[in-house]
């Protein structure tokens, strides 16, 4: 029955930050931010603080409610879109971290996408006798790319006004910068026993239609890959077009989910639970009334942790089975789309 979640953890790094707090560096309010995303606040990492940092704290709580230790791990996939280099990838950076140096890991790149595509890889993995038990970790840190460099006055250090000039900056990028937060989510996985289990995923990606949502500066076209021209042009700071990004997710993602329940033979209403990538409360929204599912099986925790984007899913998860609401036999569908355009989504009895 290939894999199932044994255990769950998630951590989010400093103190909330509100809406109206945002306010301070561009121009926005709750009022502005809330009816538009469902967003009400959101979390970044501190400077020097990266996402193996975030995955380690959600790995040893994922590991302790496993009841399971680091070196019960036998391989790692670590899912992020903001690494703390380059190269190397950040999952052998949570290995050493976690004290199981020796261990592969894998980095995947779907961004927002990557949970569906992460559990597929895993199931996988332990199909083929490769490995016997995976962490899979999710964890972001978007701090570095939003549009601000005065922290101190967003988090009401300091009563001084931010310049003109960095006010208008942030304005300009508002309808990204209000969305992301930080945070990560690690799952357990291992091989299932009947009725358990993974039963199917249904992935696609599709590269024309890449300038939805990238980051234009930064690639390896250019000599050097960065320039002090491109900080100019604000390149850093990512791209996005959010109304083809909700039409394209809503009718995607209705597509998939019911393709895949179709090729499982798996109705609709036999699912207990929808959990989605959490982008936009909306888009959620639109997503669920297109499935003609009830709200109560669509949970959300947009409001407080905002776009986490590889984490999203595995935060909502944590939360879900530790009230007690996701429990073993629960059939789940996890639905996803990010950056690439990549999205999916796949089924997993609890």
């Amino acid at each position: 029955m290939g894999i199932t979640i044994v255990g769950t953890g998630h951590h989010v790094p400093g103190p909330p930050v509100p809406n109206d707090a945002l306010s301070k560096v561009m121009e926005t309010s709750d009022e502005w931010i809330r009816p538009r995303t469902g967003i009400a606040q959101r979390h970044f990492v501190a400077e020097g603080e990266g996402v193996s940092d975030l995955a380690l704290v959600a790995s040893r709580r994922a590991l302790k409610d496993a009841g399971l230790e680091p070196e019960d791990v036998d391989f790692i996939v670590f899912a992020t879109m903001t690494p703390e280099f380059i190269f190397p990838g950040s999952g052998g950076l949570l290995g050493a971290k976690l004290g199981i140096p020796r261990v592969p890991a894998l980095d995947i790149r779907q961004q927002c996408a990557a949970i569906p595509y992460g559990l597929q890889v895993a199931n996988g993995l332990i199909e083929t006798g490769a490995a016997k038990r995976i962490l899979l970790i999710g964890a972001e840190a978007h701090a570095g790319f939003m549009p601000w460099d005065d922290w101190d006055v967003l988090y009401g250090e300091t009563d001084r006004k931010v310049s003109e000039e960095a006010y208008e900056k942030g304005t300009r990028h508002r309808g990204l910068a209000v969305l992301f937060g930080d945070g990560a989510a690690a799952m357990v996985l291992e091989r299932a026993e009947a009725p358990r289990g993974f039963l199917g995923a249904e992935l696609h990606t599709d590269g024309r239609m890449f300038d939805r949502i990238y980051i234009p500066s930064g690639g390896f076209r250019s000599r050097p890959y960065f320039t002090p021209e491109m900080f100019e042009r604000e390149e850093h700071i990512p791209r996005m077009q959010g109304r083809d990004l909700f039409k394209t997710a809503v009718t995607e993602l209705n597509r998939t989910v019911r393709s895949l329940c179709e090729t499982l033979e798996v109705s609709l209403e036999e699912i207990d639970w929808f959990i989605a990538h959490q982008a936009n409360d909306r888009i959620n929204a639109a997503v669920r009334q297109a499935l003609k599912a009830p709200p109560e099986k669509v949970p959300s925790n947009i409001a407080r942790f905002g776009n986490t984007s590889a984490a999203t899913i595995g935060i909502l998860l944590d939360e879900l089975r530790r009230d007690g609401k996701v429990k073993e036999g629960d059939l789940c569908c996890f639905l996803a789309l990010g950056s690439g355009l990549n999205w999916g989504a796949c089924l997993i009895r609890m």
